[in-house]
């Protein structure tokens, strides 16, 4: 993994919402000089644009030579916008990385010079509070030096996963990077169920989001394969055992539900991408 410090020349981040401040925040915290960061955005949430002048990082400047690296962290809607105002500020040695979700390598490419090295990648929502992960693709012109700079800028937010064919984009779109909702609607349907069962509904919210922070937490830190922790706390003939076997029925259980689910998100991020 090449050091933040290392990087030469400047770092350029379009776009300073909730995701891209993040990024800065964790590049800043891994060693990057403030001087060497800048941030195009016309109006940064109020906690990003404090951290941007109490760090000393240049907004919106109005010179400076092309980039080593140019981050796209804006929303895919304004995409075609955003590019053609921002193209003309990259060079030939310039390293495009986008976290843009539904916008193709070819998107990105054709907004560019041709051979423009190119990353696209998929964060999740965790990647605020740095424990996200994020899976990328570089395109042919990415050299083996941009890639270990752009595996180091993605991994200030966290883990990351990289893969050679694009079209797998979809599928850990899908998984990771959907996936917090799922997380989040079981803590929801957890605590409804709970409050349904008889619990008080703030005592069951509270057990619920516990329960789930806890055991992901669990998974985290111990490295042990999630099915044997099922298998841990799972008596024979106990209560464990009883929700599990509903959870885990092959015709309407939790496994095929989330199959399906996983399958229409790829779908969509496929219809998406155009």
């Amino acid at each position: 993994m090449a050091s933040l410090s290392d990087i030469p020349g400047r770092v350029l981040l379009v776009g300073a919402g909730k995701m891209g401040g993040a990024m800065l925040e964790g590049w800043l915290a891994l060693g990057l000089d403030p001087a060497r960061a800048a941030v195009l955005d016309p109006g940064p949430p109020p906690e990003v644009a404090a951290m941007i002048e109490a760090r000393g990082v240049a907004l919106n400047p109005l010179n400076g030579g092309p980039p080593a690296v140019m981050l796209l962290a804006v929303k895919p809607q304004v995409a075609p916008e955003v590019l053609a105002r921002v193209a003309p500020l990259a060079g030939p040695q310039t390293l495009i990385v986008s976290v843009m979700a539904g916008r193709t390598l070819g998107f990105i490419e054709a907004a560019f010079e041709p051979g423009t090295a190119v990353v696209r990648s998929i964060p999740n929502t965790p990647a605020a509070i740095g424990r996200g992960v994020t899976v990328a693709v570089p395109n042919a012109a990415v050299t083996p030096e941009q890639l270990a700079i752009a595996d180091s800028l993605l991994r200030s937010t966290g883990g990351v996963e990289w893969v050679d064919d694009e079209a797998l984009i979809d599928v850990a779109t899908a998984v990771s990077g959907s996936g917090p909702a799922y997380v989040f609607l079981l803590a929801e349907a957890l605590a409804a169920a709970g409050a349904r069962a008889g619990l008080p509904a703030d005592m069951a919210d509270r057990l619920a989001r516990a329960t789930v922070s806890g055991a992901g937490e669990l998974i985290a830190r111990s490295g042990i394969e999630p099915a044997q922790l099922r298998r841990n706390v799972t008596s024979p003939n106990g209560t464990t055992a009883a929700a599990l076997a509903v959870l885990m029925d092959e015709t309407r259980g939790f496994g095929p539900l989330l199959d399906e689910a996983v399958q229409a998100a790829a779908r969509r991020s496929r219809e998406l991408a155009g």
